[in-house]
Order: C-alpha cells, then structure tokens, then sequence
C-alpha cells in the first residue's frame, strides 16, 4: 500500500508541475523534459510514471477535472440541505473560471488540453468524452429544476444548458484582462436570475 501512495502522490507532483508549465509558459513547452526540470526531477523518472508525453498530459487533464469537481463539491456542501439549483450551477461555473490560482492552473490546462485534442485523436476522444460527461450533468440539474418549477417550463433545458456553459467563453476576457472577474460574476449572476423564475427560499 505505501508504494501505491507514493507513486500517485508523485503522479500527481509531475501533473502540477506540467500546469505550471502550461501556466508560465504555455503548451508548447510541456514536454517530458521541461516538466521533469520544473518538477525538480530526472527526464527518465518521469518516464518512469508516464511512458509518454500523451499519457502524462492525460493524466494531468483527469487530475485537473478531479480537483476542480472536488472544489465543487465543497462548495455544494455549504449551500445547504437540499441546495437551491441556481446556487449548485453558480458553484459549477464559477469554479471553471479563472477567478483564484488553483482555477486558473486547472482553466490554463484545459485550454492547452482542448488545443492538443484538435490534433490527436486520442486525446480529442478523451476530451469529447469529458466535456460530454459535464454537460450531461448540467443539463440534467436544469431538467430537474424544470420540472421542480425552479425554471419556466416554457424553457429548453438543451438551450439553456448550452448558454449556461457559454458563460465559460469568459475566461480569456478575464485572463487577458478585457473585464474584471468581478464582471464575469455580475455576468453570470445577471443570467441565472433571468433564469429561474423562483427566488431562493
């Protein structure tokens, strides 16, 4: 069991430091031996863990995802018992902005990571299959509140679904200082109020 440990721990010291990587200087640079140099060890004992560069930056993208739902996830748990959906969809999206370092880290590699899967076929499976996979969960809570009559029945939940995730597009406005974070939560807040018709309790 400790070896076990050891070697997802430092599984997961290699994935930050290919953030860091993406984060300082870009996507271009992620290479086995640059991350290896920002790690603080060997080209080969990245190897060890990650036979490839494809293989390392997968993983670097799955523990990314990991720890931005775990953020959610703590989020969701402050919100009461059941929490008002607006506030679990406002917690989902705001945590996919780069509003704090370990958002804007895990934002940075889903960027890099959606650029790579447009010429790699595996990564692009892989990609599709998790941004699949999370707007299946936010259709199905907009579903839900429509039929709890949170949201107008009048409402297509895939529509919806889709401008909900639209309000994602403002990270590089963010990142590149066009509008203030502040900005992109009035954005968003303004949105989820003309979208539920139902005030929180």
């Amino acid at each position: 069991m400790p070896k076990q440990v050891d070697h997802r721990e430092r599984r997961e010291a290699i994935a930050r430091a290919l953030w860091r990587v993406v984060e300082q200087r870009g996507i271009a640079h992620a290479s086995v031996r640059e991350v290896a140099q920002e790690a603080g060890i060997s080209h080969g004992a990245v190897q060890h863990y990650f036979a490839t560069r494809e293989e390392m930056l997968v993983f670097a993208m799955d523990y990314a995802s990991e720890r931005t739902s775990r953020r959610v996830a703590e989020a969701v748990r402050d919100l009461g018992d059941p929490p008002h959906p607006r506030d679990v969809l406002r917690a989902m999206l705001t945590e996919m902005l780069p509003l704090h370092p370990d958002a804007r880290a895990t934002s940075r590699m889903s960027a890099a990571y959606v650029l790579e899967a447009l010429h790699d076929a595996n990564i692009r499976t892989r990609a599709r299959d998790g941004l699949t996979h999370g707007r299946d969960l936010v259709e199905r809570i907009v579903r839900q509140a429509i039929t709890d009559g949170h949201i107008g029945s009048d409402r297509d939940p895939a529509t919806e679904t889709d401008l909900l995730l639209a309000l994602t597009g403002l990270t590089p406005l963010i990142e590149l200082n066009v509008i203030a974070p502040q900005a992109a939560l009035t954005a968003l807040d303004q949105h989820l109020n003309r979208l539920f018709t139902t005030p929180k309790p």
